[in-house]
């Protein structure tokens, strides 16, 4: 069974939650890929995650929805190296950076108002697009 992956104090992936898998790895490497399950693949029940507040589990969910399986588990791969346990521990580096990064809240946008150089801009740049068409417009000689 696979140790818990502890992010911070509160957060921690237990060991319940983590299910490995070792498997072939594909791509060119010779008789050796034939041979060694050196690929490995991480499984991570995103329920059983510890700390999580519902903002950052919400966060996490949709940043990993494209790697989610039949039974909701977060599938997480490394066929990095040909060394299983460094392949391993890249899944799991793996896994704590996506964590972290669902633990920060986003930034929200405050609406400020344009400056009186942009609005002087547009006004210009209006002007030429008016002076343009109105270049093209076919003129009446008497």
């Amino acid at each position: 069974m696979a140790e818990p992956i502890i992010l911070s104090e509160q957060v921690r992936i237990p060991a319940e939650a983590l299910r490995m898998k070792a498997v072939r790895s594909g791509g060119p490497g010779g008789q050796n890929v034939n041979k060694v399950a050196s690929k490995i693949e991480l499984r991570v029940d995103l329920a059983l995650i510890e700390g999580l507040n519902e903002g950052a589990l919400l966060r996490l969910k949709g940043r990993v929805r494209n790697q989610l399986d039949a039974e909701g588990l977060w599938i997480v791969t490394s066929s990095r190296t040909r060394d299983q346990a460094a392949n391993l521990e890249d899944a799991r580096a793996k896994i704590q950076a996506v964590v972290a990064e669902a633990l920060k809240a986003p930034v929200t946008r405050h609406a400020t108002r344009p400056t009186r150089g942009s609005q002087i801009r547009r006004v210009e740049a209006k002007k030429v697009i008016g002076q343009r068409k109105q270049a093209r417009q076919r003129k009446e000689w008497d």
